[in-house]
């Protein structure tokens, strides 16, 4: 009878001396360790170092040597099943990044390496570099990389940058734009609107700059864009039974669409406006986004199964008790279109026009009355995207006013600076407190001198009024764009959806559905206004909620 099997996870101390033992009553041992090296080799906190020892398990070299017992380091299981009193497991071995065989000790790779990163294994109290050893003593040596990556959890959808980036630099775009698909269906349009968190957060930076993640994901969207290589659809031949609605056709829809129809979900999406895309279609510039690039990738996205139907107004041409009723789960990701007044006296004269209805108007291609001189009211995106767009409208000046300094202002950097180069005058620590006008129409806004108290709830100073210091601006057309938050009318009140004071929907966060089973919810009208790969991140998580929604109801 042949020696039985024993399988032993982990290579530190105990597993070592459990492999040495079994083998020693004569089992074939197979000691399964994740990392490189066996015997707990790296330094622990509480290990009591005397003279700068390091330690050594003093199996270590037998278990190594025993006949009886195989090692495989590196490695994880990915699979176990067990049958008629035995286990089959499936290993996966990561490949070493060091030669242990060529390598000779010399150190010279820590040396020279550029990355020094907060030692993990150390609680982050120290620093280490990219290449590292597990014991002076044995010389294990291995380029160890983080499970995720600071860009990859920093990202909202938690795009595989690494990966991605690392196709790019062999040159093999394709399959770079197919590894940030399983994530993220807007390849193109995140490419080019996307304030990209991770650039900020990765360790590049503190050596030089940091990697240009989001023009690398631009570069392979346009490449094949630019190169009319058609973009696959991948989706099963058959599909479910079920069908879902999308209300809103904005980018949390669209991801939440293209990722049922991967799973073999059909859904349709009711779009009030005229064309699909939501905020990227109507909220963000043409000259940052084009709509003839958006609708390239729309028009794929809705090739994998999802029906659209635009101009179609929940609430108006088509109930929502309707939609509860033909469809087996209903998404929800309406976005935020509706502007956040300013609340002073005057704002109802002509003139005043909201920062979002404004940047719809434009892209909608209605005429605006450009004449004279405008003032922006914001500090955020939304206020730089008006500003730069009133310039090409053909205002002849365009103030920016914002209650406090440029330190505090939330819009990206080089959209401030974008502005201020095109010749966007901006006064801060200013605040509206009257629109003042003559017959109906708006002839100046009245503003009050602002200084920097205590920080508020948000964490920056409290803007506070200085006494006495009011003032007018002469302007004919003023554009707030405070905020925005998501228009719900459509919901009818017997529904019992759970809605925030902030007019948004309280979901669960892991799946994504309201406190009504069936309903779900994403983007900005679950998070109030965000970015739009947050939106498109949490649609694919709403995608899995749903699916697993359909499965536990279609099992009962």
């Amino acid at each position: 009878m042949s020696a039985k099997r024993v399988i032993i996870f982990g290579g530190d101390p105990a597993g070592v001396a459990a492999a040495l033992a079994q083998a020693e009553a004569g089992m074939q041992v197979t000691l399964i360790e994740p990392s490189p090296g066996l015997g707990g080799e790296r330094l622990s906190q509480t290990q009591l170092v005397v003279d700068g020892s390091a330690f050594v398990d003093p199996n270590l070299e037998a278990v190594k040597k025993h006949p009886n017992i195989r090692i495989i380091t590196n490695a994880q299981v990915e699979h176990a099943a067990a049958e008629n009193g035995s286990y089959r497991l499936r290993v996966r071995r990561n490949t070493a990044r060091v030669d242990l065989e060529k390598c000779n000790d010399c150190r010279a790779c820590m040396r020279v390496c550029p990355i020094h990163m907060y030692d993990d294994f150390n609680e982050g109290l120290g620093f280490r570099t990219a290449i590292d050893f597990f014991n002076p003593e044995t010389g294990t040596y291995n380029i160890f990389k983080e499970d995720m990556p600071v860009c990859q959890a920093t990202c909202p959808a938690n795009l595989d940058i690494r990966s991605y980036v690392g196709l790019i630099a062999d040159g093999k775009y394709e399959e770079s734009l197919a590894k940030i698909r399983e994530r993220l269906p807007f390849a193109l349009s995140i490419g080019r609107v996307c304030p990209h968190p991770c650039e900020t957060a990765c360790n590049r930076g503190y050596v030089d700059e940091p990697i240009s993640i989001c023009t690398l994901k631009r570069f392979v969207a346009d490449y094949e864009m630019n190169n009319e290589i058609p973009p696959p659809v991948d989706v099963p031949d058959e599909f479910h039974k079920e069908k879902v609605a999308l209300i809103g056709a904005g980018p949390a829809s669209l991801s939440c669409g293209y990722f049922l129809a991967k799973a073999g979900y059909r859904s349709v999406c009711f779009e009030a406006l005229p064309e699909p895309g939501g905020m990227f279609r109507y909220g963000i510039p043409e000259y940052r986004l084009s709509t003839p690039t958006l609708m390239y990738e729309i028009n794929w996205i809705l090739s994998h199964g999802i029906e659209l139907r635009c101009n179609t107004r929940v609430g108006k041409d088509i109930s929502f008790a309707d939609i509860q009723k033909e469809y087996d789960a209903i998404f929800i990701g309406v976005g935020a279109h509706t502007g956040i007044k300013l609340q002073i006296k005057g704002e109802e004269l002509e003139g005043v026009v909201d920062g979002v209805d404004f940047l719809r108007d434009v892209n909608m291609g209605k005429p605006v009355n450009a004449k004279g001189k405008v003032i922006v009211i914001g500090g955020g995106n939304v206020a730089m995207d008006a500003a730069r767009v009133s310039w090409r409208e053909g205002f002849d000046e365009v103030h920016v006013l914002y209650r406090r300094t440029k330190k505090e202002m939330p819009a990206s950097p080089w959209e401030i600076d974008a502005a201020e180069h095109e010749g966007v005058k901006f006064q801060y620590l200013v605040a509206p407190i009257e629109v003042v006008g003559k017959n109906g129409k708006m002839t100046g806004l009245k503003c009050l001198r602002m200084q920097l108290g205590e920080p508020d709830a948000s964490g920056r100073r409290r803007p506070v009024p200085i006494e006495g210091s009011e003032f007018v601006i002469e302007a004919e057309t003023l554009i707030p764009a405070i905020s925005q938050r998501p228009d719900l009318s459509f919901v009818p009140e017997e529904g019992g959806l759970n809605i925030t004071r902030w007019n948004t929907f309280h979901v669960d966060q892991q799946t994504f559905m309201t406190n009504v089973p069936g309903i779900f919810s994403a983007g900005d009208v679950e998070t109030g206004p965000d970015i739009a790969i947050r939106a498109c991140a949490n649609g694919r998580k709403a995608a899995d909620g749903i699916i697993q929604y359909l499965q536990a109801k279609g099992s009962k």
